[in-house]
């Protein structure tokens, strides 16, 4: 018995426990904030490429991506020692992009040129670009990876893109503005954000057609300041968190009925989120305030603000 004690005593300690964090860009400063999830406190700051918008961690969270928006660059960041080890050719004003399921591919919404382009990121090359509408930004790729998503802002559309072919299948209108997209209950669904429209749109991805529009009224709240931006779905899919920009507060949807539930006070333009690992918290990108806000999930709280860098934007968790 003292040799196995003995033993497990030795591979434990030669076994750390790695802190969870969440990473935020932060536009105005060029930098990444690192918020250690236990400690809830900033713990790095990292310096990026211009006006850093998007960012996403591969599987194994062995790299993080972060599209440097006024650097015209995707740029690939050791996350352990925080250095840029190279940019990707991104094409002008990357805002968003999604990396596909086995890692391979990073698609990427250029603003400027009205394109999705395609780089290969173990060969560092450019191997499409596809025409899409009018400021393109929110990105989304299904679970079989088979259907790329690109959302543009000035078209009102949502672009259904074969990633076989690397061509457009289809195109849905939105309402004004979108932003944001995002594949759920197993790819059945699609949901596409727009931030003018004040709306979200729900649709079958079998036949592309709209289901339902979910609508948002908050007591109080001028119509035109509750933006719908970036979302979060629960785990279980039954449950999304709706940032609403200017209006200041996260919307509570019931997935299944599509009913708003609930609406929490956060800080100033919430823009996006990034649940912690165990998804009993949730963090929002406040940009206006500079802060981000983290949720209790089952509590539907904020709990507490943490103050970051200028004009927070993009969030994930590693």
């Amino acid at each position: 018995m003292l040799r196995i004690s003995t033993l497990a005593l030795c591979f434990g300690l030669a076994s750390p426990a790695v802190a969870s964090e969440i990473w935020v860009t932060n536009e105005k400063d060029d930098t990444i904030s690192v918020i250690d999830i236990d400690t809830l406190e900033v713990v790095r700051t990292i310096p990026t490429g211009e006006r850093p918008r998007g960012i996403t961690f591969n599987s194994d969270r062995s790299r993080v991506y972060i599209c440097a928006s006024d650097s015209n660059a995707v740029q690939v960041m050791d996350p352990e020692t925080g250095e840029i080890l190279h940019d990707l050719p991104s094409g002008a004003d990357p805002e968003q992009f999604v990396l596909s399921p086995d890692d391979r591919y990073l698609w990427i919404a250029n603003e400027d040129d009205a394109v999705t382009t395609v780089v290969d990121v173990e060969t560092r090359k450019v191997v499409a670009q596809i025409n899409v509408g009018i400021e393109p930004e929110g990105m989304a790729v299904s679970p079989d990876g088979k259907t790329v998503i690109t959302t543009s802002e000035t078209t009102n559309m949502a672009h259904w893109i074969d990633t076989e072919t690397r061509s457009i299948r289809a195109n849905t209108l939105v309402d004004a503005r979108p932003r944001h997209a995002e594949f759920i209950k197993d790819g059945a669904e699609l949901w596409v954000s727009a931030e003018i429209g004040g709306t979200i749109s729900v649709f079958d991805t079998s036949n592309q057609s709209e289901i339902t529009k979910i609508r948002f009224d908050i007591q109080g709240v001028h119509p035109d300041l509750i933006q719908p931006v970036g979302f979060e779905l629960t785990p279980d899919q039954k449950t999304a968190f709706v940032a609403l920009g200017p209006s200041n507060h996260v919307a509570v949807v019931n997935a299944e009925t599509y009913e708003v539930e609930d609406y929490l006070l956060v800080g100033r333009r919430v823009w996006h989120m990034a649940f912690s690992p165990d998804h009993s918290q949730l963090f929002t990108t406040n940009g206006v305030s500079g802060d981000v806000t983290v949720i209790d999930v089952a509590a539907r709280k904020a709990v507490k603000s943490i103050k970051v860098g200028r004009f927070p934007w993009g969030a994930a968790t590693r």
